[in-house]
């Protein structure tokens, strides 16, 4: 009993203290953004403020330029006019300690001792860089915690609510559609020794038919609808300028700006080109290439499939900035505890990931505030960054023990 009350009082004091740290981040947000010139909040917070705006004066989020996210996020933050602009900044905090949370239940249902998954949970409810996006005003948590709610409840094997939070999540932002083929193959029933040891067309038959089942009907079906039905509520509402700005922006995208991607600068020269547009398209040639072949590799471990599909996402995405690190970084506590690296290697390994942005940091430094013209620089340092990228994930595919439900599984197919 003596021990239970002390595992209680540790989860309630982390808890109490992630959100205590963050409520401090925003008064204090609030302050430096009255009396400082550099503001605290971030400047994507006012783009969603503005947007809820126009919905309470009947018009339509997108007569706010920049904004590119779906109305559901600026009907959220609608209570921004109504009772206080601070009222998103507070609702990020409560999906990122949510977050949190999830990550504890989803390492208790993978087998880990309440006291592990309670440290390796601290790994994000005391990480800076997820403390401060949300503190200052970045979305990024919903996501965060839809993608770990899909993960819990796909773990927990409640495949409705798993359904309804992944159809969600990639109306919110349209990255998670990478998880479709790893949940797809997941879901799939296996295949007995007798069908492996049959002819080929056999075993291409029983390959087939194996995706026909009750499980994966329900998950498609509900998942489908949920972002079928917003979809069409949205473009109901706002026509084609939601469906563009929303999804088929992103797909077409061409940043031109510095940033951590290996392709900015190849489309920054060739901005006037008109074979700019084919580059944009190419360019997620690699990635398609990779994320099928760690969805056929490791899908039996869905957690980890998922870091993976979001890491190399993020890394070999056209535009990459310091936020999207939070879309695999919010998955990754749910790795940790299977990795066979030592702490010496694992900070290692972290000390090289910092390394390497601080490489990328310095050339960007003197283009943004010098005015120096450092731009081929900042793209061998995105490359730079691209390698070390791939080494760390390289090394934790390495030292990756897959969980014993995972491992079975995939014995048996």
């Amino acid at each position: 009993m003596e021990r239970l009350t002390t595992k209680l009082i540790q989860k309630h004091v982390l808890f109490t203290a992630s959100v205590t740290i963050r409520l401090a981040l925003v008064a204090y947000g609030d302050f430096q953004d009255k009396t400082m010139a550099v503001k605290y909040t971030d400047i994507d917070y006012h783009v969603f403020t503005d947007a809820a705006r126009f919905i309470t004066q009947g018009e339509s989020p997108y007569n706010r330029s920049t904004y590119r996210y779906t109305p559901l996020l600026a009907w959220l933050l609608t209570p921004n006019i109504y009772l206080t602009q601070v009222f998103g900044k507070i609702l990020f905090i409560v999906c990122d300690v949510l977050s949190g949370l999830l990550i504890h239940k989803v390492l208790r249902l993978r087998g880990l001792s309440s006291e592990t998954a309670l440290c390796v949970c601290a790994l994000w409810l005391l990480n800076p860089l997820p403390i401060g996006v949300s503190s200052r005003g970045n979305a990024e948590s919903i996501l965060a915690a839809l993608v770990l709610g899909t993960l819990l409840c796909m773990e927990a094997q409640q495949l409705t609510w798993a359904a309804i939070l992944y159809g969600l999540s990639v109306h919110m932002k349209i990255y998670p559609i990478t998880y479709a083929l790893p949940i797809i193959l997941n879901l799939r029933k296996s295949t007995s020794e007798e069908d492996e040891k049959g002819s080929g067309w056999r075993r291409l038959t029983q390959f087939i038919i194996s995706f026909f089942n009750r499980e994966l009907f329900l998950f498609a079906s509900v998942s489908g609808g949920v972002f079928c039905l917003l979809t069409g509520l949205f473009y109901n509402m706002y026509g084609w300028e939601f469906l563009h700005e929303t999804y088929l922006y992103h797909l077409t995208r061409r940043d031109t700006r510095h940033n951590f991607s290996p392709y900015f600068y190849m489309l920054y020269l060739t901005a006037d080109s008109s074979w700019s547009p084919l580059l944009g398209l190419a360019a997620f040639l690699p990635q398609v290439i990779l994320l099928l072949v760690t969805s056929w590799a490791f899908y039996s471990d869905l957690s980890f499939c998922c870091f993976l599909q979001t890491a190399i996402f993020v890394s070999f995405n056209k535009v990459c900035t310091s936020q999207y690190f939070l879309w695999y970084l919010c998955l990754l506590p749910l790795v940790i505890p299977h990795l066979s690296l030592t702490v010496r290697q694992g900070l290692g390994l972290l000390l090289l990931w910092f390394a390497a942005q601080g490489v990328w940091l310095c050339p960007a430094y003197f283009l943004e505030f010098e005015g120096v013209n450092t731009f081929l620089w900042i793209w061998l340092a995105g490359l730079f960054f691209l390698i070390i990228n791939s080494f760390v994930l390289i090394q934790i595919i390495t030292h990756y023990k897959p969980t014993q439900r995972a491992a079975q599984k995939l014995k048996a197919e």
